[in-house]
């Protein structure tokens, strides 16, 4: 169940108890006339069916809801109630297949800003994974994995592509490639300083190297595990269920590909930077790919259960 709060003018209260009341799923409904006063109006507070809250929010938006007043949305750990029981029976669907795209959507924007936080935990990740394939050592490679952020940015590109949103997309496609520029050049810096006090060598590169060689020798396995991983990825996001992310996040070969091709570029090996640079690209495309064609496959599913289209699916500039 979700928990809806939301702040109405009064004079569109009415607008917004009638169509809480005919959508169905949701129970628990309090209006409290003048109770707001940054901005001024009513609150009005219900619960909702997961499996009904998309179709509910979509339709507050068209009252302007979200402009004249306020939205928001909690998640429902635990209802004791035989009424809630009863709109999550009652609401079309299952909640586990249902899709927030507000949720996904507002989601996405936050985790594909450009941000300072988001530059330091992917440059940090590229220079862990650069000790990790210098070392030829699988557990920093994996514990690179794992603190890498790119995932935000590409799940906003499969977002925008799917609700049309072009400025969410080029948002996320500025922080991946800006993201992953930035921190291959620093670690191509920080490449140069490690060799110079002698932690780095160039022998260790061009070692055998059985734990981390297939970083720059990208094939079909790559491109298979990133769409996979692309897809698993996806669920975890509309399903709530973010744990997946860390299982998704050391399945592919993202921060590490960066990371071998900053290391590669700073002794001139051009063999393993364009091998990795190779691996890096298969595996953004696979995970874009997969990403999309879910969140598709998502909503042509949900139109099946309930034999139409969701609001969302309208254009956004």
């Amino acid at each position: 169940m979700l928990h809806l709060r939301l702040i109405t003018p009064s004079d569109r209260t009415d607008e917004v108890v009638l169509l809480i009341e005919k959508t169905v799923g949701t129970t628990h409904l309090v209006v409290l006339p003048g109770a707001a006063r940054d901005p001024a109006g009513d609150v009005v507070m219900c619960d909702v069916a997961r499996e009904a809250g998309d179709e509910l929010l979509a339709g507050l938006r068209e009252l302007g809801i979200d402009t004249t007043g306020s939205i928001a949305v909690e998640s429902i750990d635990l209802s004791l109630s035989e009424r809630a029981d009863k709109a999550e029976a009652d609401a079309p669907g299952e909640g586990s297949d249902a899709v927030l795209w507000e949720h996904l959507s507002d989601a996405t924007h936050g985790e594909s800003t450009l941000s300072v936080t988001y530059l330091a935990f992917l440059t940090l990740a590229t220079m862990i994974a650069a000790c990790g394939v210098v070392l030829d050592n699988a557990i920093l490679i994996v514990g690179a994995m794992a603190v890498g952020p790119e995932f935000g940015p590409l799940a906003g590109i499969c977002t925008a592509a799917v609700l049309r949103r072009p400025r969410l997309a080029l948002r996320s496609l500025i922080a991946l490639l800006v993201g992953f520029a930035a921190a291959m050049a620093i670690t191509v810096a920080f490449s140069l300083f490690m060799d110079a006090v002698g932690l780095f060598t160039e022998a260790q590169l061009e070692a055998d190297r059985p734990n981390t060689g297939f970083i720059y020798a990208p094939d079909w396995f790559s491109f298979v595990v990133a769409v996979l991983a692309g897809i698993a990825g996806t669920l975890s996001l509309t399903s709530a269920k973010s744990g997946a992310l860390v299982g998704v996040a050391i399945s592919v070969t993202t921060v590490p590909a960066a990371a071998n091709a900053a290391v590669a570029l700073s002794y001139g090996d051009t063999s393993q930077t364009w091998g990795s640079t190779q691996q890096l690209l298969l595996n953004l495309l696979g995970i874009i790919v997969a990403g999309t064609a879910t969140l598709l496959a998502q909503k042509w599913f949900w139109w099946k259960q309930r034999g139409r289209l969701p609001r969302d699916a309208r254009a956004t500039p």
